[in-house]
C-alpha cells in the first residue's frame, strides 16, 4: 500500500471534513487548512475526482440504509391496511398501490430502453464494415 505524503493526508482530512460539514469555511477549520487552500485543492481534477467519489460512497451508503428500512416500511403500511381507522386505511391503500404502479412504470421504462440498447447496438454493428 502506498504512503501518503503530507499533502495527500491534509487532502484526506479535508475531504472527510468537506463531507461533514455545511461549508467549506467550516471544512477549513476542522482539517486544519485555509479555505483558500481548499478552493485552490477544488480546482485540481484529481482532488475533484476523489471528493466526488468520496460522497458517491457516502451516498451508496445511505441508500443502503434505505433499502434495508423498506421492508419495515411496507410491513408499516401492510399494518396500516387493517388498522381500524378507515382514512389510514386509505391512505395505506392508496401508497401501495401508487407504488406498485410506479415500479410497473419503472421495469417497463428499463426492459424498453434495454430493447433499444440491444436494437442500437444491432444497428451499429451492421454499419461496420
Amino acid at each position: 500500500m502506498k504512503e501518503l505524503n503530507s499533502t495527500e493526508l491534509r487532502q484526506e482530512r479535508t475531504i472527510v471534513a468537506l463531507l461533514a460539514e455545511p461549508s467549506i469555511e467550516a471544512a477549513a477549520k476542522t482539517a486544519e487548512v485555509s479555505d483558500v487552500t481548499i478552493w485552490r485543492w477544488m480546482k485540481q481534477p484529481e482532488f475533484r475526482s476523489k471528493l466526488r467519489d468520496a460522497r458517491r460512497a457516502v451516498v451508496e451508503g445511505a441508500i443502503g440504509r434505505l433499502q434495508a428500512a423498506a421492508t419495515e416500511a411496507v410491513d408499516t403500511l401492510r399494518r396500516s391496511l387493517t388498522c381500524g381507522i378507515p382514512s389510514v386505511e386509505v391512505r395505506a391503500a392508496t401508497v401501495i398501490l401508487d407504488q406498485a404502479i410506479r415500479a410497473v412504470e419503472l421495469f417497463d421504462l428499463a426492459e424498453r430502453v434495454e430493447h433499444l440498447e440491444a436494437r442500437l447496438g444491432d444497428v451499429a454493428q451492421e454499419a461496420r464494415p
